[in-house]
């Protein structure tokens, strides 16, 4: 006999979970209000909780294109002048077949909110982002073999349409090539791929990075990169210069971008209890640890600003348009397809970083993507249910604007003189400033530059005027505009954007004088300090050393005590500064003045540097300072940075991804050794040997934390980590509960291979009572949604989703509602009839009550299933497959 918990999933498990039930439960439309999304906009969105989506009052917001055109919308940009470029995606993130993508180019001629006329603009698979400059369109993209028909790896790409007919002129100009795991493109699907692209108003194309990472990436100038996990990178848009950014998240979708090169994401990421979001402040070198270094080892990581929850990041903005009003502009928005929300998270200055207040912004079903035009309009796409292996039918764009909101045509920057393109920069709209920008680099460079300089030298002009000055001004000057830079450095209003652009780009650095950026890290301001150590790193001058060795390391530097979860999603700004001035330490090889610090008041951030310096001199250094220094303190440190230093790790090669559950113990995931790890070990092993038994305990604490494998030290303990399950049918058709320990994604993977009986499915369904709260034919009395033609409406995989995440889409007529009564009593359940005098409820146990609407105090629909998450988790692969293949072939 199965658990009761599968009774009960096998009597409820489709309650309040099913969309478009035209013909069951109460289809009464319910009357337009300013925060319900009205008739007009319901007609063609095909979504059943499209009456009861919300936002704030202030704004309309209006269909603009249906599954007709724009199905399985992924990603999506707008123009500055409002044409919508659409990535149709209809291989999803695990279909594998290719041939069902392409982008879609709507217009809204007269700028009335309707769509006017449509152009399939290229064809591309998987298309995950997509940027748009002038008659430049960025794709990112998945790329298939012609001869073998399977994912070869991702790209980065430029469309042109010189000639603005709305089809590209031709093919296109390859930018950054094999910018993905080709072997898990191959094998999974693009889910944990490279994602969305976005410009900054530095000019660079920042790339969101998931955790298949790359291998050899390449870019215009015949550069490769190599990164194992997660992060950011960014190139220039001729494909040049490509470079890491950031490291260490799980599976960001997207950036978004402030006017101060601010950069903020919304990731997932699994820390063995869940998948949950963390909003993060991306800071140029930082490490942010996914997934070796976030519970262990969260003192030498950067955390996230907060822990939402269980949800999905998909798209990311920084909304900056004077059209919005005040309370709704200045801010990071960021979609969550897992909980089908945009948010806005509204950050404060904390230090060099910041902290932030979430808050629910607009209700969209599966939110994938947003972007903004010069004129304030907000388009949004949804993926409403398209499956992971996308939909044909399914999926939308919508155009949001504020009430009041009239259109203003965005110029053509191109007819533009250089004088007016410079009196751009100081417009309030981002759009208008980073198009501005990027035209005026276009031009001739004295001209351009001069205005660009005349605007970042104008102290009167607002800070995100004279801001988009200095990032224009260095971008045309390029090395000639060093001296410029650096009396713009001078001005305090300016010093952290000018310290910042002298190291923006390697070309030319060694022209760069010392002297700002050690003047820098005197400054008052954090702000200042963290540009000013990062840009002493990009320098590389090993004589700056010894001022960086000088950063204050606070407190709250602390390793988590064994077998704790640090702190890897609380805001710490005091540890912003040390750990930058770490990293800079690390990329200039810092290692004699590291090594000269130790016992020293320096020593805390030298031997916190050292630890990822795989370098003999610092082996031979850390065990040379050992016997000459006398603080019990300091000498235990050593021995923990020798032990860190044990073992690196193993090159990456891409042929394989720790899956959705890795084993997060850290600090190395497949760690080797190298030329200094025998002398690490008998240096440690003669010095244990000098020790009594709590001496020894430390060792093997050292042994276990750092996962060294030195049998000897003892204390090695087995990871208690849940393990990936492996989609391997001749191992698993009887495992039992293999639905709980496995990630939705492989779920859906194994449906793909399982294809299960459905004569186990029916009996299952039938045996353990399902019927007494579904029915199969018609004519039978209505309870819960109707099974009998579930087959007809939706896919297995539809199916699936369905029940493993009861809230992601509940049938209309169906949504759970709490009802306050007289007499202090309770009811929670959906409704089944409904007249002027009563109400008929049902709950999840299958009960009726009816209720006099006379006696009703309160009512209210939640956004949540009353099927709790988690019922199916008993089930097998083949079980669950049964019971999915069963009710996939209910069609009456």
């Amino acid at each position: 006999m199965l658990k009761f918990s599968l009774s009960l999933f096998l009597c409820i498990s489709f309650l309040l979970t099913f969309k478009y039930f035209a013909n069951t439960g109460n289809n009464e439309t319910k009357p337009a209000k300013s925060n319900v999304l009205a008739s007009t906009v319901r007609q063609g969105l095909n979504h059943s909780k499209s009456d009861s989506l919300h936002w704030p009052a202030g704004f309309t917001i209006t269909r603009f294109a249906g599954p007709d055109l724009t199905p399985s919308p992924a990603c999506l940009a707008v123009a500055a002048t409002g044409e919508v470029f659409v990535g149709v995606d209809m291989i999803g993130s695990l279909g594998k077949d290719p041939g069902k993508g392409r982008i879609v180019k709507l217009i809204d001629s007269d700028n009335d909110g309707k769509l006017d006329k449509h152009t399939d603009f290229a064809d591309v698979d998987d298309p995950r982002g997509i940027l748009i400059m002038g008659d430049q369109v960025f794709v990112l993209h998945t790329v298939f073999s012609k001869e073998t028909g399977k994912a070869n790896g991702m790209i980065l790409e430029v469309f042109e349409d010189k000639d603005h007919d709305g089809i590209a002129d031709g093919p296109p100009k390859p930018l950054i090539e094999h910018l993905s795991n080709a072997h898990m493109l191959a094998e999974r699907g693009t889910d944990h791929a490279t994602n969305g692209i976005r410009m900054g108003i530095d000019g660079w194309i920042y790339i969101a990075v998931g955790d298949f990472g790359f291998h050899d990436a390449t870019d215009r100038d015949g550069k490769k990169l190599t990164m194992l996990g997660g992060g950011i990178i960014r190139v220039r848009p001729n494909g040049k210069e490509m470079e890491v950014y950031t490291h260490g998240t799980r599976n960001i979708y997207d950036v978004a971008i402030d006017s101060y090169m601010n950069v903020f994401t919304r990731d997932n990421t699994n820390d063995g209890g869940g998948w949950n979001i963390r909003f993060s402040h991306h800071i140029q070198s930082g490490e942010y640890g996914y997934p070796l270094l976030f519970q262990h080892f969260t003192d030498e990581i950067l955390p996230a600003l907060v822990d939402l929850g269980g949800g999905s990041g998909t798209g990311s903005l920084f909304m900056d348009e004077p059209t919005w009003p005040a309370q709704y502009n200045h801010v990071p928005m960021t979609a969550d397809w897992g909980r089908s929300e945009l948010y806005i998270n509204r950050v404060k200055p904390d230090g060099a970083s910041f902290t932030q207040a979430e808050e629910p912004f607009i209700e969209l079903p599966q939110i994938t993507d947003l972007d903004v035009d010069g004129s304030g309009r907000l388009y949004l796409s949804a993926w409403d249910g398209a499956g992971y292996s996308g939909s044909a039918s399914k999926g939308y764009v919508i155009r949001a604007i504020p009430n009041g909101w009239t259109y203003k045509a965005f110029p053509d920057v191109k007819a533009m003189s250089v004088a007016d393109l410079a009196g751009m920069l100081k417009s309030e709209s981002a759009v208008a400033r980073l198009n501005a920008s990027q035209e005026l680099i276009a031009r001739p460079a004295d001209e351009s530059a001069r205005a660009a300089l005349a605007i970042a030298s104008d102290k009167g002009a607002p800070l995100y005027a004279r801001v988009a000055g200095v990032f224009t001004y260095a971008q045309i000057a390029r090395e000639s505009g060093i001296s410029n830079l650096v009396q713009l450095a001078q001005d305090d209003a300016l010093r952290e954007f000018a310290l910042r652009e002298l190291t923006d780009r390697k070309e030319g650095i060694a022209q760069v004088p010392i002297a700002p950026f050690l003047s820098g890290l005197k400054d008052p301001s954090p702000r200042v300090q963290a540009a000013a150590i990062i840009g002493l790193g990009r320098l590389g001058r090993l004589e700056a050393a010894s001022e960086l060795l000088k950063t204050k390391v606070p407190a709250s530097f602390v390793a988590p005590a064994k077998n704790t979860e640090g702190p890897h999603a609380t805001p710490n700004s005091a540890i912003i500064l040390p750990h930058l001035a770490v990293r800079a330490l690390v990329s200039m090889n810092a290692v004699d003045a590291c090594v000269s610090a130790i016992g020293t008041t320096n020593s805390t951030l030298a031997l916190w540097a050292l630890r990822y310096m795989y370098d003999t001199k610092a082996v031979n250094g850390l065990i040379a300072a050992y016997p000459k220094v006398k603080d019990p303190k300091t000498k235990k440190q050593i021995l923990v940075t020798l032990a860190r230093l044990y073992k690196q790790e193993a090159p990456y090669d891409a042929s394989w991804w720790w899956g959705t559950r890795p084993d997060s113990h850290g600090p190395i995931y497949k760690g080797i050794t190298w030329d200094a790890s025998p002398r690490i070990e008998k240096f440690l092993t003669l010095e244990r040997s000098k020790s009594g038994a709590a001496g020894k305990q430390f060792f093997a604490d050292l042994n276990e934390r750092h996962q060294m494998g030195i049998t000897a030290f003892g204390g090695e303990e087995k990871s208690t980590a849940p393990k990936e399950a492996k989609v391997d049918l001749a191992k698993i058709l009887n495992k039992k509960g293999q639905i709980g320990n496995t990630s939705i994604e492989d779920v859906m993977l194994m449906l793909a291979k399982v294809k299960g009986d459905p004569k186990i499915g029916r009996a299952l369904f039938t045996r353990q009572g399902c019927v007494a709260c579904h029915s199969l034919t018609r004519g039978e009395k209505l309870k819960g949604p109707f099974m009998g033609q579930i087959g007809s409406i939706m896919n297995r995989q539809q199916i699936a989703e369905s029940i493993l995440k009861p809230s992601a889409s509940i049938s209309q007529g169906f949504a759970t509602v709490m009802i306050t009564a007289k007499g202090n009593k309770n009811y929670m359940g959906f409704i089944t009839d409904e007249s002027a005098q009563k109400i008929v409820m049902r709950n999840i146990t299958g009960d009726v009550f009816t209720i006099k609407s006379s006696d009703i105090l309160t009512r209210k629909e939640l956004k949540t299933s009353m099927m709790p998450v988690g019922l199916a988790n008993a089930l097998s692969f083949d079980e669950f497959a049964s019971l999915v293949t069963f009710l996939s072939q209910q069609k009456n």
